[in-house]
């Protein structure tokens, strides 16, 4: 089952935005700055591992510099953590595709 949801890392001043397949791997990642707003991080594993398979070092590179780095390893225990809560779909779709305009790319 996909999950969608969102955690506050106060320290960094950052929400990230998660949605986990149904293994529990960060299938695609939003990371937002709270001062100003700024998407920083609009990353997908599709996209990552068609790179890895398909591209070079300079092109993965290349798509980290735009897109930021997806998180790595399993989300499991995600409900757990402090200043978590799910969201809808809906949400992570309109955040997503705010961010990946805001880091020039398509939805």
């Amino acid at each position: 089952m996909t999950n969608w949801f969102r955690t506050y890392y106060e320290d960094e001043n950052l929400w990230q935005y998660f949605e986990a397949d149904d293994e529990g791997w960060a299938a695609r990642q939003v990371e937002v700055r709270g001062q100003d707003s700024r998407p920083v991080t609009a990353a997908s594993l599709e996209e990552v591992l068609h790179l890895r398979d398909h591209a070079d070092l300079a092109a993965m590179g290349r798509y980290e510099r735009q897109y930021g780095v997806l998180a790595e390893g399993r989300m499991d225990g995600w409900q757990d953590e402090p200043r978590v809560a799910e969201i809808s779909a809906e949400e992570f779709e309109r955040l997503w595709a705010e961010a990946r305009q805001a880091l020039g790319g398509s939805a």
